[in-house]
């Protein structure tokens, strides 16, 4: 169970690599790039996949960290599915993307 939970740890680094990495590179072109939601959606689906495999090993999960997570991970999803249908949006929509991602990552390293 090791190998599954280290193979959605890369996928799940990856994802969140990716919404980042979108959110970035779109703050120039301010265009809905489809490859965020896709990466947003990935990084959704493979935490809460890693949660499961946890409470199946009997990790010692924080229950209020995974929540936090999970609300900020739902915003951002939100956040990529509204943008996707709009034609136009600002600098500062993809400013709160990536800086949402950041604060979910720091919370995972520094909680």
């Amino acid at each position: 169970m090791d190998i599954v939970r280290s193979i959605l740890i890369i996928l799940h680094l990856l994802s969140w690599a990716l919404v980042f990495g979108y959110a970035i590179a779109s703050l120039k072109t301010k265009e809905m790039p489809k490859g965020l939601l896709h990466g947003a959606l990935g990084a959704l689906a493979t935490g809460l996949l890693l949660v499961g495999v946890a409470e199946m090993n009997d990790y010692d999960v924080n229950h209020m960290k995974i929540g936090i997570k999970l609300v900020v991970a739902l915003v951002i999803s939100g956040m990529a599915i509204w943008g996707g249908r709009q034609e136009k949006l600002s600098a500062g929509f993809f400013g709160g993307i990536a800086a949402l991602v950041a604060a979910n990552v720091a919370i995972a390293v520094i909680v």
